[in-house]
C-alpha cells in the first residue's frame, strides 16, 4: 500500500502571544510597559514545522493534544487552514491547550510556557496507521512531552520498519538536564537530528563546544546532524564530513520576528530530502526557508512557498516526488 502522507508531524500546538520588542528588561512591581506590536497566532514547534513543510507541497499530518477549548480549536482551526490533516490532533476535555507567551528585546527572546496538555501527550495520541503509512515521521520538543519522550524511540521504531525516515527537534530542556539515557535511546532511531547551535552543544556533551564540534560528535550517533547557527548560516555532518551554508542575506527582506524560524527550518530539510536533494543542497533551501519566514509576525505568516524559496537557491528546479 502507497504511503498516505508525505509527512507524519508529532509534538506541540498552541497559540503563541508575542508581543515585542521591549525597550528595556521586563519588570515586575506592577510596571506597565509598553511595546511595538503584539501578535497572536499558531505556535508550537511541530506545529509551525507542519504548517512550513505542508506550504512547501508536501502533504501532512499532525498527532498530538490539545484542549477541549477555544485556545484548542483554534489551534485545530488554524493547522486545518494550512492544509495540515489534524484527524490525530487529540481535544482533550480534562486539561487546557497549552499557552506560550514569547518576549521579544532585540535579537533576543524569553519564553514562557504552560505546558498544559503537553504532559499528557503520548504515544496513545499517535495512530499507527499514519506511523506506518508516512515517508517521513518529525518529532518536536522533546523535553516539554515526557510520556511521549519515553513512547518516541518505539514510535519512531515502528515508522522505520515500514519504510519511513524519522527526524527529531528537541528543542530547549527548561530542566536543563539533557537527559543522556533518554536521549540516548530516541537518538538511536532517528534518522535527522536538527538542533540550534546551542542545543547541539548541550547535546553532544564534553567536547561539543562549538557547532562543529557538536555536530562531530553527534553524527557518531546520527546518521545526520544538522545544526541551525542563525545569522552564521548553517551546517550538517554526515559522519563523513561537514558541509556549511551562509545565512540568507536579501535586500529589501526586513526581518520582522524570528520566532519560529528554526522550525521553517527544519521544514525545508525535510521538504528538500524528501524531494531527493542531497544533504548539502537541503542545507541551503532549508536556510532559505527559515529566513524568509522572518518577514512577518508569527511562526507561519511567511513561510515560503517551494517557488519562492527555490528562487533564492541554488536547487536545479522544482523535484518531483
Amino acid at each position: 500500500m502507497p504511503p498516505a502522507y508525505d509527512l507524519l508531524v508529532i509534538g506541540d500546538a498552541n497559540p503563541d502571544v508575542i508581543v515585542g520588542p521591549l525597550a528595556e528588561p521586563l519588570a515586575f512591581g506592577q510596571r506597565e510597559q509598553l511595546a511595538d506590536s503584539g501578535t497572536l497566532t499558531l505556535g508550537g514547534s511541530a506545529a509551525i514545522m507542519a504548517c512550513g513543510a505542508a506550504r512547501l507541497g508536501l502533504t501532512v499530518a499532525f498527532a498530538g493534544r490539545v484542549g477541549d477549548d477555544d485556545a484548542g480549536r483554534y489551534v485545530r482551526d488554524e493547522l486545518t487552514a494550512h492544509g495540515v490533516d489534524t484527524r490525530a490532533l487529540t481535544l482533550d476535555p480534562a486539561r487546557p491547550t497549552p499557552l506560550t507567551v514569547v518576549l521579544t528585546r532585540g535579537e533576543d527572546r524569553a519564553i514562557l510556557t504552560s505546558p498544559g496538555t503537553l504532559t499528557a501527550t503520548s504515544g496513545r495520541d499517535v495512530p499507527h496507521d499514519l506511523l506506518t503509512r508516512s515517508r517521513h515521521v518529525h518529532a518536536a520538543s522533546f523535553f516539554l512531552q515526557p510520556r511521549l519522550a519515553e513512547d518516541l524511540p518505539g514510535l519512531f521504531a515502528t515508522a522505520r520498519a515500514h519504510g519511513a525516515t524519522t527526524s527529531l527537534d528537541t528543542q530547549d530542556d527548561p530542566s536543563g538536564a539533557w537527559d543522556p539515557a533518554a536521549l540516548h535511546t530516541v537518538l538511536a532511531g532517528t534518522d535527522i537530528l536538527l538542533p540550534n547551535a546551542r542545543e547541539a552543544r548541550h547535546l553532544a556533551g564534553p567536547g561539543g563546544d562549538t557547532p562543529e564540534l557538536a555536530a562531530t560528535i553527534l553524527a557518531a550517533r546520527v546518521p545526520l546532524v544538522v545544526v541551525k547557527n542563525g545569522a552564521d548560516g548553517a551546517l550538517c555532518h554526515d559522519g563523513r564530513g561537514l558541509s556549511t551554508t551562509p545565512a540568507l542575506t536579501l535586500t529589501p527582506l526586513d526581518t520582522v520576528d524570528t520566532v519560529g524560524a528554526g522550525d521553517s527550518f527544519d521544514a525545508g530539510f525535510v521538504a528538500a530530502t524528501l524531494h531527493g536533494h542531497p544533504a548539502h543542497r537541503a542545507l541551503t533551501f532549508a536556510a532559505v526557508c527559515g529566513a524568509l519566514s522572518t518577514r512577518a509576525h508569527g511562526g507561519t505568516r511567511a513561510q515560503p512557498t517551494w517557488d519562492e524559496a527555490l528562487a533564492h537557491t541554488t536547487l536545479s528546479g522544482a523535484p518531483t516526488s
